[in-house]
C-alpha cells in the first residue's frame, strides 16, 4: 500500500489563527540573571515574536510577575507591538496558576498554546506542563526564552520535549506563520519583521530588495 503525498501543510505546523501566545516576565529583574542568552538578542527575539504575532493578529497575552513590587517593567519592544493592551500581574510563579489568565485563555479558547519568556525552568516550565497535563499542544520559542544558566535553559527544554512539548524558534515562528510568500496581504509585514529583527537573514532580504528590486513571490 503506497502513501499518496497532498500539496497540504502537515497539522503540526502552525497558522496565526489556531494557537494563543502567552509571553511571560520578560522584566528587568528577570533579565539580570539571565546568562543563557545574552540580553541584546533576548530582546530582538522577544521584538520579533511580538512583532509577528501584531502583524498576523495572533491571540495574544502578556504577563509580568510582581511589576511593580520586584521584577520591574515588561520589555517596551514587546508593549509598543500591542498598544493598549492590558498585563496580567501575577503573584504565582507558575502562569497557569494564575485564575485571571486562566480565565483568559478559556475565552480565547485555542488548544494550542506558543510560550515565550523568563525563565525557562521555571516561567516556561510551570505553564508548559501544567497545558499538556490538561490537553493542550505546547510549543516554546527556545530562542525567545532564558535562564540562569545555559544547563538550566537546556534542561528546561528536555524536560518540556519529554512531555510532549515542541521547541521552535522565533525567525522560525515568523516564517511558519507566513509560509508561502504568495500570500500578498502578508508579505510586506512579513520581511518588514525579518528586515527589522532577522539578523543575518533580514540584512540578505534588505540587500536583495535594494539592490535588485527583488521579490520571494
Amino acid at each position: 500500500m503506497s502513501i499518496q503525498a497532498t500539496p497540504t501543510p502537515g497539522k503540526l505546523l502552525l497558522t496565526p489563527v489556531d494557537h494563543l501566545l502567552i509571553m511571560i516576565d520578560f522584566q528587568s529583574q528577570m533579565s539580570f540573571a539571565t546568562k543563557s542568552i545574552d540580553a541584546i538578542t533576548l530582546r530582538n527575539n522577544a521584538a520579533l515574536v511580538s512583532a509577528a504575532a501584531a502583524e498576523f493578529h495572533v491571540s495574544t497575552i502578556l504577563t509580568t510577575v510582581a511589576a511593580k513590587s520586584f521584577s520591574g517593567p515588561i520589555f517596551e519592544e514587546i508593549t509598543s507591538a500591542f498598544p493598549g493592551q492590558a498585563l496580567f500581574d501575577r503573584t504565582s510563579m507558575n502562569t497557569w496558576e494564575d485564575a485571571a489568565v486562566i480565565a483568559d485563555v478559556n475565552r480565547i479558547g485555542k488548544t494550542r498554546i506558543v510560550l515565550a519568556g523568563l525563565w525557562t525552568s521555571v516561567c516556561i516550565v510551570g505553564p508548559a506542563l501544567s497545558a499538556i497535563d490538561q490537553g493542550f499542544e505546547v510549543y516554546v520559542i527556545a530562542d525567545a526564552c532564558g535562564d540562569v544558566s545555559t544547563e538550566a535553559h537546556e534542561r528546561a527544554i528536555e524536560r518540556i520535549v519529554q512531555a510532549g512539548g515542541r521547541p521552535m524558534t522565533s525567525l522560525q515562528y515568523l516564517l511558519e506563520l507566513q509560509r508561502d510568500w504568495a500570500r500578498t496581504d502578508t508579505y510586506e509585514a512579513t520581511t518588514g519583521v525579518a528586515k527589522k529583527y532577522g539578523g543575518a537573514y533580514g540584512l540578505g532580504v534588505t540587500y536583495a530588495k535594494t539592490m535588485f528590486g527583488a521579490h520571494e513571490g
